[in-house]
């Protein structure tokens, strides 16, 4: 179950060291082509959460992380052992909540620079913590649904 930690570990130091490169080569607001019309990298600050919500609420966001980072150590030491995709689930999402939180605790803000165009939307602009958040509430969703079906099939069997 150690692995679960060291991704955890990996995705905060990815996240760490890209937002420290925009930090050192990116004026704030300045915009990277990468693919024409579609993707950029943006050096954008957020104090809030996802869209900007609860901007400058850091007491909040303070409490709030510390409490998802208790329960999701708690759930990986509890419940991980037994599935290989929830550990990866959790560690993922644990990464990325560290990750914002570091940002929050020393810059008051979050260091965002993932900047995406589907046809005219404009994405809010995010980065590498931001995606492991996504993707682990996304396999632990999977997770759940394939549970669940594993459980009736069971139960019929």
């Amino acid at each position: 179950m150690w692995w679960v930690y060291v991704v955890a570990v990996v995705i905060i130091g990815l996240d760490q060291l890209t937002k420290l490169w925009i930090v050192r080569n990116m004026e704030l607001g300045e915009q990277i082509t990468v693919i024409e019309n579609v993707f950029y990298l943006t050096s954008h600050r957020n104090t809030g959460a996802a869209w900007g919500i609860l901007a400058g609420e850091m007491t909040f966001f303070y409490i709030i992380t510390a409490i998802v980072i208790g329960f999701v150590i708690y759930y990986i030491q509890k419940h991980a052992k037994d599935s290989k995709l929830l550990g990866l689930s959790l560690a993922l999402v644990l990464g990325g909540a560290i990750g914002n939180f570091i940002d929050r605790l020393f810059r008051k803000e979050v260091v965002d620079f993932f900047d995406i165009y589907i046809g005219s939307y404009d994405y809010p602009i995010f980065n590498i913590a931001d995606s492991a958040l996504v993707v682990g509430v996304i396999l632990i969703f999977i997770g759940t649904i394939v549970d669940e079906r594993n459980k009736k099939r069971s139960k019929h069997a």
